[in-house]
């Protein structure tokens, strides 16, 4: 699991005065402990504070900042000065907000960018030297647990399966969930073992798959990439059991992006983004690829101009849009059930009401020193949970 970060001992600089009356409801005279996920991803870097609501938990800040530390990581493999600079910068400000809510606990977590570059392990010690924030590179696998974990609660209750698709900026991640066993199962079963049937992390991002059609006109690069997407789906060698199972009256498809959350943005015809309208709503395939239509057909500036994407977005919709399309190809009977959460609030779950781990015994009888190996494993302990 990822690390657990008390932020006392880590970082750098003390509590900013009066953090303590930032940190949440008063309940019985006591404060309620805020917790933080921070997510660093191809693309973004993103922040999610909260507390604990029963199985729940109610958010007090959230955060997200683009970043581009995958830029130029299809061309050379590495983690670009320039991108290491900007998403140090997103990180500081980051450390500020969680410095600003006194939040008591924090996991921070790397994704496919870091996963990749040969210089990712280096880039993740620059960063705790420089922010005192600690990251973990996550596996696929975990992502993908997460990202299921977070949009539990939008399996639709008589489904028998669901796919969860999390598209990232350097990946997407295809998840098989038995909707009936996380049902029977309940919330901790979740927690504790999410039902996956199968799972796979294909090698398309929106930043990956738009670099790598850059060099083309997006009216021309369009089907090349959905081609591409295609392609990369079909090697799946789960996909033909998911394809049966996605053909089910009751299946559907849960989608946590960006792209996904834009699209139906575009789709409602919201002349602001509204989580509350997002969030939860369904995307039939007619709907979602009328979508994607009119996306292609207004170009960039047209995309700008639209108030659910942006100038920021705006460069990266068609590449995020071709995986989507290629995935109702691959899936033509999913309803797709639109998700403005995921990974972090995996994260949250995981960190408020997952599986706590045991703590390590002493194995040295009263008086004998404990060995060598002994000692550096509580100095560590001591450094993550703040004993």
């Amino acid at each position: 699991m990822p690390q657990v970060i008390n932020l006392g001992h880590t970082m750098a600089d003390k509590k900013a005065p009066g953090a303590r009356e930032k940190r949440g409801a008063q309940r019985n005279g006591k404060t309620a402990p805020l917790f933080a996920a921070v997510d660093l991803g191809t693309n973004n870097c993103r922040l999610l504070v909260a507390e604990p609501r029963g199985k729940t938990f109610r958010v007090v800040d959230s955060h997200s900042q683009i970043a581009r530390l995958g830029e130029g990581l299809h061309e050379t493999g590495r983690l670009s000065d320039a991108a290491i600079d900007r998403a140090i910068d997103a990180l500081q400000n980051i450390r500020k907000k969680l410095k600003q809510h006194g939040v008591g606990r924090v996991r921070c977590i790397a994704t496919e960018a870091c996963r990749k570059a040969a210089n990712g392990a280096e880039f993740i010690r620059r960063v705790h030297e420089e922010t005192g924030l600690t990251f973990k590179i996550i596996g696929a696998k975990e992502e993908a647990r997460l990202a299921t974990i977070g949009c539990h609660d939008l399996i639709e209750p008589k489904a028998a399966s669901v796919l969860v698709v999390d598209i990232g900026g350097g990946s997407t991640e295809l998840s098989w969930v038995d909707a009936r066993a996380a049902r029977e199962n309940g919330f901790k079963g979740l927690l504790e073992r999410a039902p996956i049937l199968d799972w796979t992390s294909l090698p398309l991002g929106v930043v990956t798959l738009s670099e790598a059609f850059s060099h083309l006109d997006e009216v021309e690069a369009y089907p090349l990439m959905l081609d591409h997407a295609r392609q990369t789906i079909a090697e799946w060698p789960g996909i033909a059991a998911v394809r049966d199972a996605m053909a089910e009256s009751e299946a559907h498809m849960i989608g946590t992006s960006g792209t996904v959350t834009c699209l139906a943005g575009v789709h409602l015809k919201l002349d602001r983004y509204r989580r509350d309208k997002v969030d939860g709503t369904w995307l039939s395939q007619e709907d979602g690829l009328a979508a994607i239509k009119l996306l292609r057909d207004v170009g960039m500036e047209g995309r700008m101009k639209l108030p659910t994407i942006g100038d920021e977005r705006a460069g990266l919709m068609l590449s995020g849009c071709a995986i989507v399309d290629a995935v109702w190809e691959a899936c033509p009977a999913g309803r797709m059930r639109v998700a403005d959460r995921g990974l972090r609030e995996g994260l949250l779950l995981s960190m408020m009401y997952g599986p706590k781990k045991p703590k390590p015994r002493r194995r040295g009888r009263r008086g004998r020193k404990p060995s060598q190996t002994q000692t550096g494993a509580e100095n560590q302990k001591g450094t993550q949970d703040g004993g």
